[in-house]
């Protein structure tokens, strides 16, 4: 028997006995789905995760102070903090950097009216801060080069800090509070684009101040903090060896300098939902290996309710391969039909969202490869029990059976 003719007597059947053919598939069709939907909810997940990391600034640097040995004889312990000039020979020397900023951090005691006064997170910021954290300022708006040069007393607060010290966010542009006893005018309120979990600078009550100023107030160039930030993602890793090396050339042999960047977070986040989207797949997989139990049930119903048919065609020459073949392909296309229209509804949630709304949800063409490889491979392995069964039978009994 030619291959047309084994699908011809496959297809006869199905036409037979339609119903059963549709509830057998059934269970492909869930299951193939099953996997597509997985696979577009793992890859959604994802994606919203490296970029609600990214906006933290995946092209950071953090330059950080970390502290200093002893030197001389005597072993006297010495400090040896970043200064200014530190910042400004990266930056003429990587021209890869696109922002910097010192941070200058310094705690005052700020009055929030009606008697309470707290210790408040005052950071002496470049205007250039606010591209290098990604911050937004819905409100006002941010410290800018005039107010740098001329030591303004300006200030930029969080949201919080608006809220708790003049009752809403918007009230807080242009209302004045003292620093040191000296009366700061509010130009703007603050905001990080996105959660950082604590892990930054920047507290819930912070004053961004100009650095000019803060200098001042601290009297004192020492820093323990530098960002940069570079115009190319893929620019991170040299950048930080560079940024160390020049440091390490302007200070104290024994003076420790750490750099930190969110590629170790990237790398590790991705791991991490690829783990989970195959753990997932896995679990989908489940609902493939019932729809193929199911498939083995009927196939082997199908084969007891055509003994005869076998004897008959057994009888007329037919060999132990071509029986064997016949119902491994009928197993094979009821799985591979379950497999594409589970295929084609688990691609509609997908291709809908990106058709009527602006979010561009992704799909992977992988896992409609994976989705159909797996409904063949559960046919064939689910069908040849049925289809071994009836290959073996014996033309004589089946001739004979009722």
């Amino acid at each position: 028997m030619v291959l047309s003719e084994i699908l011809k007597i496959a297809l006869d059947s199905f036409r037979a006995s339609k119903l059963r053919f549709a509830l057998t598939a059934l269970g492909m069709v869930i299951g193939t789905a099953s996997v597509i939907l997985v696979v577009t909810i793992g890859m959604t997940g994802k994606q919203f995760i490296l970029s609600e990391i990214q906006k933290i600034g995946t092209n950071e640097i953090a330059l950080e102070y970390a502290g200093a040995g002893a030197a001389g004889t005597e072993n006297v312990i010495y400090n040896d903090y970043l200064t200014r000039d530190d910042e400004k020979v990266v930056d003429a020397q990587l021209p890869g950097v696109a922002y910097s900023s010192p941070i200058l951090e310094m705690h005052e005691r700020i009055g929030f009216g009606g008697g309470v006064v707290k210790d408040t997170l005052v950071l002496g910021v470049s205007p250039e801060y606010k591209n290098v954290r990604n911050l937004l300022v819905p409100y006002g708006r941010f410290i800018d080069e005039l107010d740098e040069e001329g030591h303004s007393y300006a200030a930029v607060v969080t949201e919080t800090f608006a809220k708790l010290r003049y009752g809403s966010v918007d009230a807080a542009v242009g209302r004045e509070f003292e620093i040191k006893g000296l009366p700061f005018k509010v130009v703007g309120v603050f905001r990080q684009s996105v959660s950082d979990f604590g892990e930054s600078e920047i507290a819930d009550e912070t004053i961004l101040i100009p650095f000019s100023v803060a200098r001042v107030f601290s009297g004192s160039d020492n820093l323990k903090l530098i960002y940069f930030s570079m115009r190319n993602m893929n620019e991170v890793g040299t950048a930080t060896q560079e940024i160390k090396r020049i440091i390490k050339a302007r200070h104290r042999p024994n003076s420790v300098y750490t750099t930190t960047d969110l590629r170790e977070v990237l790398s590790m986040a991705a791991t991490v939902s690829n783990i989970l989207t195959a753990v997932l797949v896995l679990v989908a997989t489940v609902t493939l290996a019932v729809g193929g139990v199911g498939i083995m049930n009927i196939m082997l119903a199908t084969v007891r309710s055509r003994i005869r048919e076998i004897g008959i065609r057994k009888a007329l020459g037919a060999t132990y391969r071509e029986i064997k073949l016949q119902f491994l392909a009928e197993a094979i296309i009821i799985s591979l039909t379950g497999g594409v229209v589970g295929t084609i509804l688990g691609l509609m949630l997908p291709l809908s969202v990106r058709f009527f709304t602006d979010y561009p949800l992704p799909f992977s063409y992988l896992s409609i490869v994976i989705a159909l490889g797996a409904a063949v491979a559960v046919g064939v392995v689910f069908g040849t029990v049925p289809a071994t069964r009836a290959a073996q039978m014996d033309p004589v009994e089946s001739l004979k059976y009722e």
